[in-house]
């Protein structure tokens, strides 16, 4: 039995498909202040080779909501997700991400070692690197935050090396770079309130209702003047976990990877695809620079390829088509009309 933390969020839930996909049978624990109830009942309906068991509303602050769904379930391995993720607010407002994700995992391990639940698979993040010093980042690349999100993330894989060497706890931590995309046969998808990424922000400009798209810096030293990041596909990324989790099972040691494509697109070429994708021309507006958005961001991702086995298949034309289909379907569900 697999618990997935944060089970009823974007890249939480594409995880529980793959991992049923798989033959995993889930167990999914969430507060739902981020994820929603409609995608746990939308999982609930997938007829697979695993299956979704339980969800249990909780959170991960209160260490008896946690342990007491070990104390009920044969748990094998933790596939970590739970987390607050939006690196603006962070800085505005460290307290709320030092207790959420570092206080919440510090329970979640204190669970897992009374259990005996010694593997584990966590989500983390680019944003432990900080500024590049060198393009594309590699495993080795120093890890040097410049806000409270990549902060509380370095911060737990920290603490992930000491439990290792104290209790015997073995995790992977995953690195990502943007994530992009939704389900391929459009059963769920990114869901934020309020939404801070790029690509449903330019698609939701192309629906009733929807805002002048904001373009934020075009005077980056970059091929078109345009930040340039990294953007894997969020069913990939869920298919190394899974094969991260089938490490940890043969008996890997703790370790960690970069998970992107190991290519860039600049905001620019993003916007075209999203035009492209949809046949429809995007109002934009040209905004000065966001303080500290680096130029370039890019995953060196051999690691990965060479220890898992690990290989992203999906475009970026692939991703803005599936969270486009999203898109719309996300906004007749506002309407009421699902």
């Amino acid at each position: 039995m697999i618990l997935v933390t944060g089970g009823a969020g974007y890249i939480g839930s594409h995880n529980v498909i793959a991992l049923m996909n798989a033959g995993y049978n889930v167990i999914i624990f969430d507060n739902l202040e981020i994820g929603h109830i409609e995608t746990i009942n939308t999982l609930k309906t997938i007829k697979t080779n695993g299956k979704l068991e339980e969800f249990i509303k909780g959170d991960l602050q209160n260490f008896d909501d946690i342990n007491s769904v070990f104390k009920k379930f044969n748990i094998d391995t933790v596939v970590h997700f739970a987390a607050y993720s939006q690196v603006a607010e962070s800085v505005k407002n460290p307290q709320k991400y030092y207790f959420n994700n570092v206080y919440g995992t510090l329970n979640l391990l204190k669970a897992m070692l009374e259990n005996n639940v010694k593997k584990i698979v966590f989500s983390s993040t680019a944003a432990t690197y900080g500024n590049p010093d060198y393009i594309p980042i590699d495993e080795n690349h120093p890890q040097k935050p410049i806000n409270t999100y990549g902060k509380t993330k370095l911060m737990i894989e920290n603490i992930m090396d000491d439990y290792d060497k104290a209790y015997g706890l073995k995790s992977v931590r995953l690195r990502y770079f943007n994530v992009a995309g939704a389900d391929s046969q459009n059963r769920i998808g990114e869901w934020h309130e309020p939404e801070t990424h790029l690509i449903p922000n330019i698609l939701k400009s192309t629906l009733e209702g929807g805002k002048t798209f904001q373009m934020f810096g075009v005077d980056y030293n970059t091929k078109d003047g345009t930040c340039v990041r990294d953007y894997i596909n969020v069913e990939d990324l869920a298919k190394a976990h899974v094969l991260a989790l089938k490490y940890l099972e043969n008996g890997g040691e703790t370790n960690y990877f970069n998970l992107g494509t190991n290519e860039g697109n600049s905001v620019k070429e993003v916007f075209a695809t999203c035009e492209n994708i949809t046949d429809k021309k995007i109002p934009v507006e040209i905004k000065e620079r966001r303080e500290g958005d680096p130029a370039t961001l890019i995953a060196d991702n051999k690691k990965a390829k060479e220890i898992l086995n690990w290989q992203n298949e999906k475009t970026l034309q692939d991703s803005v088509k599936t969270a486009y289909n999203w898109e719309v379907k996300l906004a007749k569900l506002f309407k009421g009309n699902l």
